[in-house]
């Protein structure tokens, strides 16, 4: 009787559900080491990183936030990293599903090779075409300024916001966009007014990956804003890292600046994120 106990016991006692949580425990680790030590690292002293870095602050260091503005214009860095994120998100959640809706609603021969066409763009590097981009960019007098990198950043996101949104509509009966033609609304009122709040979780899947993506990027503002004017955080940021000499503290302060809001946006997201790309998975 205790042997058939001690083997049933050993049968519910899998051993892959442990593995899986060792895995993932052990990935989280990798992930959330770099962050913590950007954090301690931003409240020691320069000296105190350089002698000792994984160590923990000995005292509540502020001093290097405060040389982080009076030795930058980082006021306008946030304002200018601010205004590419939101206005960017905004026109690309104004524009992406009205692509995405289209090609999924009329299918045609055309949408068809437009759909192709945006997907075969994604298997482009930025790097393939950036130059020829930048050029494009001095052609339409866009080029060191803002409206330079929000309008990459949208037609950079229609690919993958296209093949997100369109898995989505999927999903979306006809009957319902049926009805309100019938009760007098024209498509593009259908569209946001019925089919549009349908798609809340794929949106803010949207909104996060993309926000996130262009709060963080470096290489566009480096190289398509002016370099005698603030740019971005994390531009501003790299500009205390000399080819002799960094000064770690501000570098860290910095980086702690700008993990804040991308933080604080994502929790808020979190639940409909995930929904958002659980759901594009399982429609898709």
């Amino acid at each position: 009787m205790r042997e058939a106990n001690i083997l049933t016991v050993r049968k519910k006692l899998k051993p892959a559900p442990f593995i899986l949580l060792a895995l993932t425990v052990f990935l989280t680790a990798i992930f959330l080491a770099p962050v913590f030590f950007a954090v301690i690292s931003a409240f020691k002293s320069n000296g105190e990183i350089l002698k000792n870095p994984m160590s923990l602050p000995t005292s509540f260091y502020l001093k290097n936030f405060q040389d982080l503005f009076a030795q930058s214009d980082f006021v306008t860095a946030i304002k200018h990293s601010v205004i590419l994120t939101v206005v960017s998100e905004l026109l690309i959640v104004c524009i992406v599903p009205l692509a995405a809706y289209a090609m999924e609603r009329r299918q045609t021969r055309a949408t068809k090779v437009i759909y192709t066409y945006f997907l075969a763009g994604m298997m482009i590097p930025f790097h393939l075409y950036m130059f020829p981009l930048f050029k494009e960019m001095k052609l339409f007098g866009i080029f060191g300024t803002l409206a330079g990198p929000i309008t990459c950043y949208i037609s950079g996101s229609v690919a993958f916001g296209s093949l997100l949104y369109c898995s989505f509509l999927k999903g979306v009966p006809l009957e319902i966009e049926e009805a309100a033609e019938i009760d007098g609304c024209n498509p593009f009122q259908t569209f946001w007014q019925v089919t549009f709040p349908l798609l809340g979780a794929c949106t803010a899947s949207m909104v996060v990956l993309n926000g996130l993506g262009i709060w963080n990027d470096f290489l566009m503002p480096y190289l398509a804003l002016p370099s005698d004017r603030a740019k971005t955080i994390t531009v501003e940021v790299y500009s205390f890292v000399g080819q002799y000499s960094a000064r770690w503290d501000i570098v860290f302060a910095g980086t702690v600046c700008s993990i804040v809001p991308a933080l604080i946006i994502f929790i808020l997201l979190q639940k409909y994120f995930v929904k958002g790309i659980t759901a594009g998975a399982a429609k898709g």
